[in-house]
């Protein structure tokens, strides 16, 4: 295990955000001697931990790892649940006489550790009433008449299937940052729903109608095909029109520009009203921008796995700005950056995380690039 690979791992398993896998790989890690020092000193130094405290249970640890464990969804893992027994055992003896922050009576704000804010998903129905989403949740929706209209599947809203004659009834999904969505609207559509993303859409499509629905922010749509209704996604630079696809729209007010790129199928992209003249047209892997303030949408081949991995929780930057980067870790991870450091903003990185804390991010910018920063609650400043 590499040097950077052990501390990610420490991060994770620390900040309880470790799977089972990875509690396995450290383990498994830390049977080496050697390796116990460095966790206990990595522990010690990151995380304030005073080494004097008499309050450490490692039953109460074990049992918390067991806990940690039974989460766990898959069936395998539950095959080999009293393994893990060894597992936390291994761990209670790195930590020795340490204690978890989080369970001793420091304070949990310490130094080298975020605390993002928690916003909550929000749901605006027809009438302007908004109710908020809990994840954890499976229930019934329903209109105003109390119809059943769908159903929620935790972090996903399914719609039924069905075109309406009647008058289109819209309701607005707002995602705040730090958190992911999903919805299969009425057509069939899938929309996955980036952080700080606001999609607005009927609930039923008109039958003598194209599809339509308005975007803010990031969503990854796989459109149903259906030749008789085209689809069409507005957003305030570009409007894409598809029968059946997938691509990614990528439409922060906050951006320069408004990208899109297309996995499969074919989108027209215009801006303003649809003409002959004004649409250009996107093959997969082609990605079309719109910057703000210039009328002409231009394209170029891309690789779309850099601007889809977002769905699968990767975050990729190629190129990037360090501007840019902590634009899409603040809506990622819901904190806020306070960079003193103008020169850096201009810097271009290239880098890739997968489902990592932000913790793990910042010390990676710090080690590879000896990036400073301070951590307040869900404040980081860049020094």
């Amino acid at each position: 295990m590499t040097v950077k690979k052990s501390e990610r791992l420490m991060v994770k398993f620390i900040t309880n955000q470790a799977s089972q896998d990875e509690i396995e790989q450290l383990t498994e890690w830390l049977k080496d001697e050697a390796n116990q020092i460095e966790f206990r000193e990595f522990v010690k130094t990151n995380y304030a931990i005073d080494t004097a405290m008499n309050t450490f249970d490692s039953a109460e640890i074990r049992r918390q790892l067991s806990e940690r464990i039974q989460k766990e969804n898959n069936v395998f893992y539950k095959r080999r649940f009293s393994s893990y027994y060894k597992y936390a055992a291994i761990l209670v003896v790195a930590l020795g006489g340490f204690y978890f922050y989080k369970n001793s009576n420091i304070p949990k704000e310490k130094q080298n550790v975020v605390i993002p804010r928690q916003d909550e998903i929000v749901l605006q129905l027809d009438n302007n009433s908004e109710e908020e989403i809990d994840t954890a949740d499976t229930r019934n929706l329903t209109d105003k008449n109390g119809n059943i209209i769908g159903r929620q599947e935790k972090n996903r809203l399914v719609y039924n299937k069905a075109y309406t004659e009647g008058k289109l009834v819209y309701n607005t999904i707002k995602i705040p940052y730090g958190k992911k969505f999903e919805i299969q609207l009425s057509d069939g559509t899938i929309v996955y729903l980036n952080a700080g993303t606001q999609l607005t859409y009927p609930i039923q499509f008109l039958k003598s109608e194209g599809r339509k629905v308005n975007l803010t922010g990031e969503a990854y749509f796989e459109v149903a095909k259906d030749k008789a209704h085209p689809f069409t996604v507005n957003t305030h630079e570009v409007s894409v029109e598809v029968l059946g696809t997938r691509f990614n729209a990528d439409a922060y007010m906050d951006n320069t520009s408004t990208d899109i790129v297309l996995v499969e199928g074919k989108v027209s992209l215009y801006k303003g009203q649809k003409t002959n003249e004004n649409q250009v047209y996107l093959k997969p892997g082609f990605k079309g921008s719109s910057i703000k303030g210039k009328s002409v949408i231009t394209t170029e081949e891309v690789n779309p796995d850099y601007y889809t991995d977002w769905v699968k929780g990767s975050l990729v930057f190629k190129n990037a700005s360090f501007a840019d980067i902590i634009k899409k870790l603040e809506r990622r991870y819901n904190v806020t950056f306070i960079n003193r450091n103008k020169m850096l903003g201009k810097e271009i990185f290239n880098a890739r995380f997968d489902n990592e804390t932000i913790e793990v991010v910042l010390k990676y910018f710090s080690d590879s690039y000896a990036i400073d920063y301070t951590i307040d609650r869900d404040k980081i400043t860049i020094k």
